[in-house]
């Protein structure tokens, strides 16, 4: 018997998305030797959306008036960085993506998709990843979700989530695995050329500071760290001139960064030395005290920590010629 498959298309959706589900999807079905499909694919919209009747070549399905009982629930990435605004204007999905697993629906998103899907209460106290850059405000967002950021997939239960990127294809070869078997999810893996083997996603973040607030003693302590990261031996040379106590200003800094001076020192320095790896000839001893570290042995667990290989691995996959 078909699975009943639903494929939300959301305001702020991202195409590519849309298209990577649809398409492994579609190729499953195709492959496949039975009579009866392996998926019955449908899409679902809110009331407001639908007016266009078909899309993708799907008749659209309205969340506030459909009865149908769906086994799979797929919720995409999104366009924009403004997920509070996105999560405002979907909001009519929340409570159908709880109703629905109430009864039995098993839930997916993809890259930032996860945001939606936090936003549904249902990833409370549940693994879960979306896109690496996007991390940090997650967190933020839903610190009740137990977020692996390294992690190119995380299966909970009967609640899954990817990372960005070809992380969606990786999920949906675990979705067809499970659904259809081994034999079909290799036939899919090899038709999209996805290496089964990736299992992190760390080596493609990228740390973008947040600058984005009000707060003047925190800013005045981001540009400290940002300019004078490599000479820092102690963070209380940099914090005794600034006016508050070292408990408040540790506070302050990770309410509004997401994370404490410390480990924003960290992630400066470990990206200032993917640049040195990525753009120059400087041997790993060179990049280290460019970078503010004194203990070789230090850096190299940090980095391994924060990129998911070692320096000279990611020299050797991102140098550029």
């Amino acid at each position: 018997m078909s699975k009943k498959l639903g494929l939300i298309v959301p305001h702020d959706y991202k195409l590519l998305s849309i298209a990577a589900i649809l398409e492994v999807f579609e190729t499953t079905n195709k492959l496949s030797s039975g009579i009866e499909k392996p998926f019955e694919i449908m899409i679902f919209q809110s009331k407001e959306q639908s007016d266009q009747g078909k899309i993708f070549g799907y008749t659209s399905n309205e969340i506030e008036t459909s009865d149908i009982i769906l086994d799979l629930i797929l919720i995409p990435a999104f366009t924009t960085d403004n997920m509070s605004e996105m999560i405002k204007k979907n909001r009519n999905f929340i409570p159908w993506l709880q109703k629905q697993h109430q009864n039995g629906a098993e839930l997916a998103s993809f890259c930032t998709g996860a945001f939606l899907f936090a936003a549904s209460g249902l990833l409370n106290e549940k693994l879960a990843t979306t896109h690496v850059d996007a991390c940090s405000a997650f967190t933020k967002a839903f610190p009740m979700v137990k977020l692996k950021p390294e992690e190119t997939l995380t299966a909970d239960g009967s609640l899954y989530t990817s990372g960005g990127s070809t992380s969606t294809f990786h999920l949906l070869i675990l979705l067809v695995q499970k659904f259809c078997g081994n034999e079909m999810a290799v036939k899919i893996a090899k038709i999209f050329s996805i290496d089964l083997n990736r299992y992190k996603q760390s080596y493609f973040s990228t740390f973008r500071p947040n600058h984005l607030h009000n707060d003047s003693l925190v800013a005045l302590l981001q540009q400290k760290i940002e300019n004078q990261y490599h000479s820092i031996e102690k963070l209380e040379e940099i914090t005794k001139d600034i006016p508050t106590s070292a408990r408040n200003m540790t506070r302050r800094f990770k309410q509004v960064t997401g994370i404490p001076p410390i480990e924003y020192l960290q992630n400066i320095r470990v990206e200032s030395s993917k640049k040195y790896l990525e753009q120059t000839q400087l041997s790993i001893s060179e990049i280290i005290e460019k970078t503010g570290y004194n203990d070789p042995k230090a850096f190299r667990k940090v980095f391994y920590k924060m990129v998911g290989m070692k320096p000279i691995e990611y020299r050797e996959k991102f140098r550029v010629q």
